[in-house]
């Protein structure tokens, strides 16, 4: 029998309705569909690799969103680093401080749950304020002692769930010096923010105080990438470097001061605010940011869009809306620390 996401596979959609009563679900077709694509799956391939690998991803995600889903409402950071960092190092004792700051300002702290910087994060926010998602590694990651026994671990066996994780719940990302990993974090969350496949958030490049790492990577931005044409000037407001953990954090209190969080709907993208704009700061917006709203756009204070009511936590933040070009995602962050400027 071949099955379909609409309703019309009879006596199946019949089973599977009965299966989600029976059993109680949220979101019962998001559910079905799910159902579906799992007996699809099973129907078309055969080959046990495959099919490990879907049910694998399924079970890690789930238990993803069961950790974090009691902290949706705390701002959570993203911090990476090398596992090799020393605790004697300067670099070290950076990641600490930030970190407690950090907790002091009520974020949660989100690292690979290892040694080095890892450990440092969890180290300076405390286990309560902290997220450890693991990676199964044949060296470099034990879990560090301070989230050992944690309710808040998540152990994974694919790379690509576990950097889900990392982007999916921060609304801050911070990358002190490290490797290959932190490297390959760093660009993935900028290449997200830059095509929009993530919202804007802030990206820190915590330094040691003397330089001589995160300088040298934006050499590199400025040099082969900028003037071969391969990115453009406005990429550069996609991240932020610094050697000073306080104004690392005072990067990302600045960032929230009013604006909360966006979305799209249909062509529309809406900017809910902690706090409403004025007709003068509209007029301002629209004569500095032009050239992001499409041609023939509007820019409007609005309430809650009616197709947002899956969000009714939200429903009473004043919002923003217009029609973004969705290409200029560098000049959306500036948009918006213009908008917490007022």
């Amino acid at each position: 029998m071949e099955l379909h996401f609409d309703r019309s596979n009879g006596e199946i959609d019949r089973l599977i309705d009965e299966l989600m009563a029976r059993v109680g679900v949220h979101h019962s077709e998001m559910i079905r569909q799910m159902i579906l694509g799992a007996l699809k799956s099973g129907q078309e391939n055969d080959y046990l690799a495959d099919q490990k690998l879907m049910r694998t991803t399924m079970k890690e995600m789930r238990f993803t969103n069961k950790v974090f889903a009691p902290y949706r409402n705390r701002r959570k950071v993203s911090v990476f680093g090398s596992a090799r960092t020393a605790p004697e190092e300067p670099i070290y004792q950076k990641c600490v401080e930030f970190c407690r700051m950090l907790a002091e300002r009520n974020y949660m702290v989100i690292t690979g749950g290892g040694p080095g910087i890892m450990l440092a994060g969890n180290q300076g926010a405390g286990a309560d304020n902290s997220f450890a998602v693991n990676i199964d590694l044949p060296f470099e990651q034990n879990m560090n002692p301070v989230m050992k026994g944690s309710d808040k671990v998540i152990n994974y066996k694919y790379f690509f769930n576990r950097k889900v994780a990392f982007v999916k719940e921060a609304d801050a990302v911070v990358l002190f010096p490290g490797g290959f990993g932190t490297l390959d974090e760093g660009m993935e969350v900028m290449t997200l923010i830059q095509t929009g496949k993530n919202p804007p958030i802030p990206l820190i490049m915590i330094d040691d105080d003397e330089g001589g790492y995160w300088d040298k990577f934006l050499d590199f931005v400025r040099d082969p990438l900028l003037k071969r044409g391969l990115i453009s000037g406005e990429d550069f407001s996609l991240f932020s470097i610094t050697s000073d953990p306080a104004e690392a954090v005072a990067l990302i209190d600045d960032f929230y001061r009013n604006y909360h969080s966006m979305r799209f709907v249909k062509n529309k993208l809406v900017i809910r605010l902690n706090r409403p704009l004025d007709s003068e700061h509209l007029r301002v917006l629209r004569d500095e940011f032009s050239e992001i709203i499409t041609s023939g756009g509007s820019l409007q204070l609005t309430s809650a869009l009616p197709e947002e009511a899956d969000q009714p936590d939200l429903d009473k933040l004043p919002r923003l809306t217009m029609e973004f070009n969705r290409r200029s995602y560098g000049l959306l962050k500036a948009f918006i620390r213009r908008i917490n400027s007022f």
